[in-house]
């Protein structure tokens, strides 16, 4: 039976702050449709690694990276590729809610397909962005509210709809639920357990519980290494080398 392609596909990718290097020859796969959860302690490259992905750690100034990161078999890397393109591409989501704040809910979820030049109505790729971040019942009847006026669960969840407007094909989220209370976290939760149906997710979380009920893989990375990728079961209960086994059990972190 033929393995189903990767819609992620990392090779040998490094990355630095000037002269420091955050990542080590870094591989791993992705497919389509299922959740990669990236855990490991502070410091150890995680964030580094998921802004790769989409070219947000260039932004930064000093910042480099080398190798490859294909999506859809496309380096995005390559010279003749557009990084604010990979960025409609490859959405992100962040630690805190980051909604603008001097926009209603409505022109947050529709800045993203602003940006990108669409010209048309937004209303219906609002609705549909909102109905898919689990928002829309919770705010049909004020839409010109400013976004402040949510709660932190509800302007997180308005963030993942700011980034799904604009139909991206892959989406990472660094912490999503980290700044949320656990009723707000369950949300988020069982949002990227539906969203996996439709999107290809890439979840950093220092909640090994978390990566444990949303995720299909797990990545553990340490001191800039990727240690092992395996399924997430086989991660928790049975890892394949002993630095994994020490920080799953919290023998270190």
């Amino acid at each position: 039976m033929q393995q189903p392609q990767s819609q992620i596909s990392v090779q040998s990718l490094n990355a630095f702050f000037r002269s420091t290097r955050a990542l080590k020859d870094v591989n791993v796969q992705v497919l389509p449709r299922s959740v990669l959860a990236v855990i490991g302690p502070s410091g150890c490259g995680k964030s580094t690694f998921l802004r790769c992905l989409n070219r947000m750690h260039e932004l930064i100034p000093g910042a480099t990276a080398t190798g490859q990161v294909l999506i859809d078999g496309q380096d995005v890397y390559s010279s003749n590729v557009d990084p604010v393109m990979v960025r409609r591409r490859v959405g992100m989501v962040f630690q805190r809610p980051n909604p603008f704040p001097t926009m209603s809910i409505f022109d947050n979820a529709a800045a993203g397909l602003r940006l990108n030049g669409v010209r048309n109505s937004y209303a219906e790729q609002v609705e549909k962005s909102l109905r898919q971040s689990a928002l829309w019942d919770e705010v049909k009847d004020r839409l010109h509210a400013a976004a402040t006026s949510l709660s932190g669960g509800q302007q997180q969840r308005l963030c993942i709809a700011r980034a799904l407007a604009v139909e991206p094909e892959v989406l990472l989220m660094d912490e999503p639920a980290s700044a949320l209370d656990p009723i707000a976290t369950a949300r988020i939760e069982e949002l990227i357990r539906e969203l996996r149906e439709r999107y290809t997710i890439v979840i950093v979380t220092h909640n090994m519980q978390q990566a444990a009920r949303v995720s299909d893989w797990t990545a553990f990375f340490y001191m800039g290494e990727l240690v092992e990728c395996a399924p997430t079961e086989k991660i928790f209960t049975n890892p394949k080398e002993q630095r994994t086994e020490d920080y799953v059990t919290g023998k270190f972190g």
